[in-house]
């Protein structure tokens, strides 16, 4: 009787031991079904994938190797159009689309319309909010097509909010989309304030304005020395060479840098922007809109978008191979895991999910690439277009043909086409066919064939995604690979080579597998494997793929 008793104690006791788990099992699986309460998207300007790997040595454990330790590293991840400018890149990022779609073809592009150029974020029906400068009438107005932060409003009945944050305004006002709450970027030269537009509001928030009437950008006006001895920067060229620009009131660009010195020279706050405390800026504002409009308080999904911009502007003065990028990315390795360590206190770390990407990459100096033997060099743009003016003349008896060249794009003039009795098609091909036969030129397209041929791989396929037929030009144009029209020192991006469209995607938080992969993904998968994650509709001009196998 008693080994009965004990036999059925212990089935009972077994029993409710199976129970107890299967409802922390159940609890699990419910709590992971929750969505993240917020989504951080980080966009780093002009990160090629090599830094990741470059200076790994370099990194502590909390910034980007936390990311790849407890997150996802897609580490063959490209964009799939030409060009790879900042405004396409973040347009791309954020809609899932391509500038075919989203429209967004350049920073700035020739408007066949009104005939003058026009920028990818200004907007003259709005004005600037935080400054007197009508230079910052800005909104995403000329984005054709919904980002996954316009969706997650939607699917929230607005009530989830979207802030997007940068140094500068296409970084901050092209990934927040159309529907944001705010878009904060910063106005350097004489004012070094964060700013906005009467598209998201009337007025600043006070915390913002309390922000600008601090000394925080002012006490970024200080040295900029390498974070630890120059000598153990052996993931970079030599510090003085003939390959950088550096700073105006400075003999040579080598450290350190007075910024405090030298900001009369360059524009005052713009030269914190030029520095890796733009950065450091970018992540104090940051953390405090997250604490001032309570993102990710609440079960209603939130979206912030950060781009850190000043890699770029480094990377544009001193080259890829420069031991200032090397500081610079260093250094923003410490801002990312300060940030982190905001979120995980201020959030949970288990409540969001971060991705981080580039939109573009960067071509090595061409000016270094020549000095070891690698084929590269500069264009000579009016040695091309001298050439090209006496081809019209001495075919269609004048140059009036011709309306601009823009990004590489040849514009035509249509109505002097028509006056002259030509066909624009056959113009667009003559036009091709004598570019092609220019130095340095390695393939030149018509917007006929554009239009016209499905192009499945290669550059042709590229030109294609980023050519929008409203908006791009006649003819096409793409250089030799490692041939620019830059400056004979700092880098530049554009192309459809792997040293432009070659950038990090890493995800991490909620949802998120551990893991890695070599399999191609493309720019265009982003937005709609954060729509999937958080069970809403895809932008509407998406064309990539969720990538299921990053989540869990």
């Amino acid at each position: 009787m008693i080994k009965k008793i004990i036999f059925l104690g212990c089935i009972f006791a077994f029993s409710l031991s199976c129970q107890a788990q299967n409802s922390k099992a159940l609890n699990k699986n419910i709590n992971n079904n929750i969505k993240p309460k917020l989504v951080v998207g980080i966009v780093v300007d002009q990160m090629r994938y090599d830094y990741l790997t470059r200076f790994s040595n370099k990194f502590g454990k909390g910034g980007f190797k936390r990311m790849i330790n407890e997150g996802f590293n897609c580490k063959n991840n490209h964009f799939n159009y030409v060009p790879t400018y900042t405004g396409p890149g973040h347009a791309s990022i954020y809609t899932g689309s391509i500038p075919r779609y989203h429209g967004v073809i350049a920073n700035n592009w020739y408007d066949k319309d009104i005939k003058k150029m026009v920028y990818c974020a200004s907007d003259d029906s709005v004005q600037p909010l935080g400054t007197t400068s009508k230079l910052e009438r800005m909104s995403p107005h000329r984005m054709k097509t919904t980002t996954f932060s316009d969706e997650n409003r939607l699917f929230t009945q607005m009530k989830g909010k979207t802030i997007g944050i940068s140094i500068k305004d296409r970084g901050a006002i092209l990934p927040a989309g159309h529907t944001a709450n705010a878009a904060y970027w910063f106005r350097g030269k004489n004012e070094g304030a964060w700013v906005s537009s009467t598209y998201y509001m009337d007025d600043l928030p006070k915390w913002v304005k309390d922000f600008n009437a601090s000394s925080k950008a002012e006490s970024y006006f200080k040295d900029w020395n390498t974070l630890y001895d120059i000598k153990t920067y052996s993931e970079s060229g030599a510090d003085l060479n003939t390959f950088e620009t550096g700073f105006k009131g400075k003999a040579s660009a080598t450290f350190p840098y007075k910024l405090k010195a030298l900001k009369g020279k360059n524009e005052n706050f713009d030269i914190i922007k030029s520095s890796p405390f733009g950065n450091s800026l970018t992540a104090d504002f940051a953390m405090l809109a997250i604490d001032k409009e309570q993102l990710g308080q609440d079960a209603i999904t939130d979206v912030l978008t950060v781009s850190f911009s000043s890699t770029d502007y480094i990377g544009h003065n001193f080259g890829v191979n420069s031991k200032e990028i090397e500081d610079t990315y260093i250094r923003l390795d410490k801002d990312l895991e300060r940030f982190f360590n905001y979120l995980d206190s201020k959030v949970g770390d288990e409540e969001y999910v971060v991705f981080l990407t580039a939109d573009h990459g960067a071509i090595n100096v061409p000016a270094y690439l020549k000095s070891v033997k690698i084929p590269a060099g500069y264009i000579d743009n009016q040695e091309r277009k001298k050439q090209f003016q006496t081809f019209l003349k001495e075919t269609y008896g004048t140059a009036g043909v011709l309306e601009k060249i823009s990004n590489n794009q040849i514009f035509l003039n249509k109505e002097k086409i028509k006056a002259l009795g030509l066909n624009l098609g056959d113009v667009q091909e003559a036009i091709a066919n004598e570019q092609i036969a220019y130095k340095h030129v390695s393939k030149a397209y018509t917007a006929t064939a554009m239009t016209s041929v499905d192009f499945t791989e290669g550059i042709e396929a590229l030109l294609q995604n980023g050519f929008n037929q409203k908006r791009s030009g006649d003819v096409i144009i793409v250089n030799d690979p490692a041939y620019i029209s830059y400056g004979k020192t700092g880098s530049t991006h554009g192309s459809g080579l792997n040293y432009d469209t070659h950038v990090p995607l890493l995800f991490f938080g909620k949802g998120i597998k551990q893991g890695r992969t070599l399999q191609k993904t493309e720019i265009t998968d982003i937005a709609p494997t954060i729509s999937a994650l958080l069970g809403i509709s895809f932008p509407n001009g998406v064309i990539g793929q969720p990538l299921e196998f990053v989540l869990e």
